[in-house]
């Protein structure tokens, strides 16, 4: 991996951990097209630490607050928002057949279906709440929002099934308002984030770095650390003015175009 092609996944990393397309399917797709496996899984790991401290950065001012008062409801509303995503991703990495499900998404093989389902998410979450100019704050979230936000969040696990599209949508479903759904979003991606990493730890320090060097690792690092600040601003400002069509609208080409490789032209697949 050459360092300029670390620094073109960092930036898509960056920009796609937080917009609503689905990070780890653009970087699957991308990885397929460059041909990257001697470290990728490494690689990858470091990328979405990278893109953790950008959000810790954007919502520094609300995360302490929390840490200075921890038993407060929002608190207790993202622990619970984390027991579904733990069930789902145990289920997806160690019990059949969801386990073989989950190696075959890994591969790429239903990469476009992803992005399909991506694409339906935002717009029925669109659609669903368009005509209502009201909805519930955080701290007014309810214990069903958590699950239906969690298990959204576990969804997406799997590549090309956005993380932030899935719980924002979830949280739109719920009649939270567009910047609740925002916020609870992105403070579930630090757990969520943190604990994927942990989980990966063994399997990647077993598969190594291969011949990818420590500059290269850096120089990803940084470039999505900062377009991911970025992305996390710009996604914020998207969903409170109901933005969303253009991501509805890229995922869907952009799935028809992964199913017309996969199936027709296999260029990369």
């Amino acid at each position: 991996m050459t360092i300029w092609i670390a620094m073109l996944l960092g930036l898509v990393q960056g920009l796609t951990e937080f917009l609503p397309v689905s990070s780890s399917g653009h970087l699957l797709l991308l990885q397929k097209m460059f041909g990257v496996t001697e470290g990728a899984m490494f690689f990858t790991m470091m990328l979405h630490l990278a893109t953790l401290v950008a959000v810790i950065i954007v919502y520094w001012d609300m995360i302490l607050e929390l840490i200075k008062h921890p038993f407060q409801k929002t608190v207790g509303m993202l622990v619970l928002a984390t027991v579904p995503t733990l069930i789902i991703a145990v289920l997806f990495k160690k019990v059949e057949p969801f386990a073989s499900f989950y190696t075959a998404t890994e591969n790429g093989s239903f990469l476009g279906i992803g992005f399909l389902i991506t694409s339906a998410l935002l717009f029925l979450s669109d659609l669903l709440r368009s005509k209502s100019k009201t909805g519930r704050k955080m701290k007014e979230m309810r214990v069903t929002d958590a699950l239906l936000i969690g298990t959204m969040q576990g969804v997406a696990i799997l590549p090309s099934v956005s993380r932030s599209g899935g719980t924002i949508a979830g949280a739109l479903f719920s009649g939270l308002n567009r910047k609740a759904a925002a916020d609870f979003s992105f403070l579930m991606s630090i757990p969520a984030i943190i604990g994927g990493a942990l989980v990966e730890v063994p399997e990647t320090l077993k598969a190594g770095i291969g011949d990818v060097h420590w500059t290269t690792i850096v120089a990803g690092m940084l470039v999505a650390g900062i377009t991911g600040y970025f992305a996390v601003k710009i996604m914020i400002a998207a969903i409170k003015k109901k933005k969303l069509l253009g991501f509805v609208i890229y995922t869907a080409v952009l799935g028809c175009l992964v199913l017309v490789d996969q199936y027709v032209t296999h260029y990369f697949f």
